[in-house]
């Protein structure tokens, strides 16, 4: 109940952000009183609210009831309505409820996300090279893809490819592995597989053009997730570092949401990593007291593309290993806290070593190890080259 609380504050504090941003010249103020504001550079609510009544009045020259009518109309249209905690409340859990979720099939993870993947939001996997994650990102697209009756969402995925990194012959094993009843049945594969539509797109142009074409394929296709395997690749490897690269990524982020939403739908978005500054490490001392012991070889990294990245994504889920054993971390999550849990590669794809998971607090929630990790997935005894046949 306490995570529903911090949610719905949340979404509460952030409708009222957006009201207070609500330009003046949109209130339905008379053309002249909207003219006063705007000739003086006061144009949004927040502007002419942070004012009073004496200072509007010297500021527009203008008397006090034409300053008091005016307030008035701007409060009325930037203050929402109060509504009780019960209201929101009650609201969020009927989202929640009608939102709908794709499981994970790994039952711990699926409990913390109350459910699975959220329909509706972005979902982040982050991690170093080789950790699992387009292996995740195939399961996935598998259960989108399965019947109802098997857990799945009976539906069509969208697989932007950027790095080349999906194989139809490991997700075919993966599906024969998992679901052997169905997969073994005559002409399963093949439908599978047509329910899977891959793009490639090269440049950060051409993946534009895949976002337009996914824009069309929902109105002709049960499409039930999109997934973007990965988006720092497309991001960097066209652009510098720099103002221009992260308002391109603003840009697009913004319209990956937007599909989101509107088609409520889950995107499951792939991000690289990145090595972490000193600076990074010291910037948030109230999180953890830092060390600079660096034994052992660990290496610490952080999530690619910055902190505007991390603020647009709902839920981020870290893969990473430590001294020899990976772990997917629930990082972030408007309903649930930190949690690790211990997980292997197999044929069958990702399967966790247990369901109950270890809640993490301070800086090791964002921290990203690989430690020890031997680019090795042994399958059924058979060792295999994780870059090689099974990339991530």
């Amino acid at each position: 109940m306490n995570k529903v609380w911090v949610s719905i504050w949340r979404e509460n504090r952030l409708g009222t952000k957006a009201m207070a941003e609500k330009l003046i010249k949109d209130m339905g103020l008379s053309k002249a009183m909207a003219n006063v504001f705007a000739a003086r550079n006061i144009t949004t609510a927040k502007e002419a609210l942070s004012l009073t009544e004496f200072e509007l009045m010297q500021l527009l020259d203008v008397g006090m009831a034409e300053v008091s009518s005016a307030l008035s109309r701007i409060s009325e249209i930037a203050c929402p309505p109060y509504q009780t905690a019960l209201n929101l409340m009650e609201q969020r859990v009927h989202k929640e409820d009608h939102g709908g979720h794709l499981p994970t099939g790994l039952k711990g993870l699926d409990e913390a996300l109350c459910g699975g993947i959220p329909f509706g939001v972005l979902t982040e996997l982050v991690g170093p090279p080789g950790i699992g994650k387009t292996q995740l990102c195939m399961k996935l697209s598998l259960l989108a893809s399965l019947p109802t009756t098997y857990g799945g969402l009976n539906g069509h995925v969208i697989y932007i490819d950027v790095e080349s990194k999906f194989s139809s012959k490991r997700m075919i094993e993966i599906g024969v592995q998992s679901f052997p009843d169905i997969f073994n049945m005559k002409g399963v594969v093949q439908e599978m597989a047509g329910r899977i539509l891959v793009l490639r797109p090269t440049t950060l142009s051409k993946f534009t053009e895949s976002l337009q074409q996914i824009k069309l394929s929902l109105l002709q296709r049960p499409v039930k997730l999109i997934v973007i395997d990965s988006i720092a690749a497309i991001m960097s490897g066209d652009f510098a570092q720099g103002a221009s690269r992260q308002n391109l990524l603003g840009w697009h982020v913004s319209f990956i949401k937007s599909l989101a939403e509107s088609s409520r739908i889950p995107i499951v978005v792939t991000n690289q990593v990145r090595s972490q500054t000193r600076e990074e490490g010291s910037q948030y001392s109230f999180q953890a007291q830092r060390t600079d012991d660096l034994s052992g070889y660990d290496s610490h990294l952080v999530a690619a593309l910055g902190i505007n990245w991390a603020h647009s994504v709902t839920i981020r889920l870290v893969l990473e290993a430590k001294s020899g054993q990976r772990f997917i971390k629930l990082a972030k999550s408007p309903l649930s806290p930190p949690f690790a849990f211990p997980f292997i590669i197999t044929s069958a794809g990702i399967s966790l070593l247990n369901d109950y998971g270890t809640e993490l607090k301070g800086m090791e929630i964002n921290r990203i190890h690989q430690h020890g990790h031997s680019d090795i997935i042994n399958f059924d005894g058979k060792g295999c080259s994780d870059k090689r046949r099974n990339p991530t």
